[in-house]
């Protein structure tokens, strides 16, 4: 055995005096992980978690489904069992004669800071929002609530995670933020979670999923690592495999300043086809009888040739202006911006590129969905509020999600509900990792759990107009990281960051349906 694997099997084995003792100072970025201390004394007492359980009844793909619905919090302990968070979590159960084998998928948005009400209520949840228009809806009330027709309710039982500091979850007892507020930290919590879960519904054997979208993605990619367990991760076993993760809006590259595989002329080629594919949508190029698929792959392959060579000779100093002219032209073509635009460096950001889009019309297009628009003019600037998309279907989302729990659910809570969360907690966001090479890609994790996991299978869906976490980016990670193609299912929709809305939902559920049927055994 080498020394790592002595000094972890020595760790496991050890008596009580072994356990207390410090790390070896050589152990390094891979020592086992220790908890964090906590202050001593008993722990005040808490109230019973609370639950809220109702029954309800929708209609699935013409299938009458009658379900059980349970909102309410769950407790979370450090070794020691002390208290440390409480995660408010919504269950969704079809009832019938009791099914151990029955799926079950946990789901979660990102942020990090963000509750789960947008896969809630816009394609997962038996209950959805109903707004004026598809695109560019009105953001005042009246909003709607209604049966969700694509719920993946038929498919399997439903999970939605409210990740501690956000909804409401919060730290309870000795814990502290810097007990959940961090890649590592966090996925371990939600593993506790789960494994609580499983516990309490008596679902050990049931085949299990997770979906995560925007950086849910990243903590979907490395949950199984955290459910798994071992010695150099979270420090314990759970010995939980799942069946399947899907990922939307995915971000897997390591996160900037970090390093990575990705340098910045890669990063910068790879947000071309998004660009290329908002101009398609709204015909500021020439399409020339070209899908928008036809389109996005002719802009990739561009960008992954001519354009990220033209950048790497650009930043080296070796570009000619002749040669720089000739791909600012060519970047013309895809983007509908002119090649005076690209000229001083060949590059643009997503939000300038925003800006510039429809300039001609008044208009900045969005970045999060970029078939949305608002005035370019009396902006202020702020990258979620002022943003066209966000700021337009964000107010329908949450008033509906608030109606929804209080009518249907009947919750009844004394604090507000943390929708997203930024204040606080991402600031202190941890992103250093334990047992992981630094600016190691998310993707690499992924790829790691299908390796020990040979029966599982990965879902990326992306939408063709976010230009917040582009498609591209994250199909290159995926592809760098080696992922078994046989069990990679890559999947673009004609929508945007939230890739559900625009009637695009049907479809996105299909495909989970999909992955769902494949991969159980």
């Amino acid at each position: 055995m080498r020394p790592l694997a002595l000094l972890a099997a020595a760790a496991l084995v050890a008596g009580p005096a072994l356990a207390q003792q410090p790390p070896p100072a050589a152990a390094g970025p891979f020592a086992i992980p220790m908890s964090r201390p906590t202050e001593p004394g008993p722990v005040d007492p808490l109230p019973a978690p609370k639950r809220f359980v109702t029954q309800r009844a929708t209609t699935i793909g013409g299938q009458r489904i009658a379900y059980t619905a349970i909102a309410g919090e769950t407790y979370l302990y450090n070794r020691a069992g002390e208290p440390i968070g409480s995660i408010f979590s919504f269950t969704y159960l079809k009832d019938g004669p009791r099914d151990p084998h029955r799926p079950v998928l946990f789901v979660f948005n990102g942020g990090p800071g963000s509750a789960s009400l947008w896969l809630h209520m816009g394609v997962v949840g038996p209950r959805r929002v109903v707004l004026d228009r598809e695109v560019n809806p009105s953001n005042v009330p009246p909003f709607g609530v209604a049966d969700n027709p694509h719920s993946l309710l038929d498919a399997a039982d439903l999970v939605f995670i409210d990740p501690v500091g956000t909804g409401w979850s919060k730290p309870i007892g000795k814990g502290v933020p810097a007990d959940f507020w961090g890649v590592d930290e966090d996925a371990d919590s939600v593993a506790q979670f789960i494994e609580l879960w499983l516990t309490e519904h008596g679902r050990w054997n049931a085949p299990k999923y997770v979906m995560g979208e925007s950086y849910g993605s990243i903590r979907a990619a490395v949950l199984p690592r955290a459910l798994m367990g071992g010695p150099l991760y979270v420090g314990l076993m759970r010995g939980i495999t799942l069946n399947g993760v899907i990922l939307l809006g995915a971000t897997l590259d390591a996160r900037p300043g970090q390093g990575g595989a990705a340098d910045a002329e890669m990063r910068q080629a790879l947000q071309l086809p998004a660009l290329a594919d908002t101009a398609w949508a709204h015909e500021k190029i020439d399409r020339g009888g070209r899908s928008l698929e036809a389109f996005h792959e002719e802009a990739l392959a561009f960008a992954k040739g001519d354009y990220l060579q033209a950048l790497r000779r650009e930043k080296a100093g070796e570009l000619s202006a002749d040669e720089r002219g000739r791909v600012a032209s060519r970047l013309a073509g895809y983007t509908g911006l002119p090649a005076e635009a690209w000229a001083r460096n060949l590059k643009l950001s997503d939000q300038e590129f925003s800006r510039r889009l429809l300039a001609d019309r008044g208009l900045q297009v969005g970045v999060y969905d970029s078939r949305y628009t608002l005035p370019l003019a009396g902006s202020g600037h702020d990258p979620v509020g002022d943003d066209p998309a966000m700021g337009r279907y964000v107010p329908g989302f949450v008033a509906a999600f608030h109606q929804m729990v209080r009518d249907d659910l009947k919750v009844r809570m004394d604090r507000p509900y943390g929708a997203i969360v930024w204040k606080d907690l991402l600031p202190a966001w941890n992103w250093n990792r334990t047992g992981v090479p630094p600016g190691q890609s998310f993707a690499v994790d992924l790829a790691v759990a299908m390796r020990r996991n040979e029966a599982l299978n990965v879902l990326v869906a992306s939408g063709y107009y976010d230009l917040a976490t582009h498609a591209a980016p994250a199909e290159q990670a995926l592809e760098d990281a080696g992922l078994p193609r046989e069990r990679l299912m890559v999947r673009r929709y004609a929508s945007g960051h939230m890739l559900y809305i625009g009637d695009t939902a049907e479809a996105f559920a299909a495909d989970v349906r999909t992955l769902i049927a494949r991969s159980r055994r």
